[in-house]
């Protein structure tokens, strides 16, 4: 994950080349730290695989795509990511949301793109249809400098071919890159501006392909930035506690696409 950093700078760089020398510099001095500092690593690879809830309660395929996020970088345990979170959620039930069997995988690749939703789509689609899928993705569209509405019609395209395919799908927009603790101002305020704009861009292609949007950086942003626990030790990724959050933000929107499936 060390990449990520060094490519927002770039692309902060980038929007930036007619500020002031002394800007550019602060930004480069940045990229160096940011570069030098040790990110958390995929640990559980394509392993995300498990099963919750009673044998007896209703089934759910849940299946994950998208980035790191989609695999649990930053995290352990299986049960600690946002996928193992989700799952217990749904096993666990609400008030108008009974128990499910919940069969959890994922087909995410942590340092995704947009672009590589496609061949992830085509994976989630082997074998048994998913009933829900949940997209995570946004980050690496934010540093890799393509334009928004390029990366959101990528993602849109996903989402059609799921839904064409009868899965209901979510999707998680850009997180609030702004919360990082991995890059010093102004770096980290202008990845949260790159990140909202992604985000807005993601909003409304998602909506229009027939899915369902979440938007993580307004919903789950402001305790991200608060709360220095809710990531892991690199200030990148979420630790278990971020994790969390991102899945009771999830939560509602999966919870009424499974409802779909019952």
């Amino acid at each position: 994950m060390a990449g990520l950093p060094e490519r927002l700078t770039r692309a902060a760089a980038t929007s930036l080349l007619a500020g002031a020398v002394g800007g550019v510099a602060l930004l480069a001095g940045e990229m160096l730290a940011a570069k030098a500092r040790r990110y958390a690593k995929p640990t559980m690879g394509l392993a995300l695989r498990t099963s919750m809830g009673p044998q007896s309660a209703p089934p759910l395929r849940l299946v994950l795509l998208g980035d790191s996020a989609a695999v649990g970088v930053g995290v352990e345990w299986l049960s600690d990511t946002v996928g193992g979170q989700l799952a217990r959620l749904l096993a666990d039930g609400s008030p108008g949301n009974g128990q499910r069997h919940v069969l959890l995988s994922s087909v995410g690749v942590a340092g995704s793109r947009s672009s590589d939703l496609a061949t992830q789509v085509a994976r989630a689609l082997l074998g048994d249809r998913p009933d829900v899928a949940v997209i995570l993705i946004g980050s690496y569209d934010a540093a890799s400098g393509r334009a928004a509405e390029d990366a959101a019609g990528q993602l849109a395209q996903a989402v059609r071919r799921l839904r064409s395919a009868g899965v209901q799908v979510v999707v998680g927009t850009c997180p609030d890159l702004g919360a990082s603790r991995s890059m010093a101002p102004p770096l980290r305020q202008i990845a949260g501006f790159v990140g909202r704009r992604l985000a807005k861009a993601q909003a409304k292609a998602v909506t229009d392909a027939g899915g369902v949007v979440v938007d993580l950086a307004a919903e789950t942003g402001a305790v991200f930035r608060a709360d220095a626990g809710t990531l892991c030790y690199d200030g990148f990724h979420p630790s278990a506690d971020g994790y969390r959050v991102w899945a009771h933000a999830l939560y509602p929107a999966v919870a009424k696409a499974a409802m779909t499936e019952v």
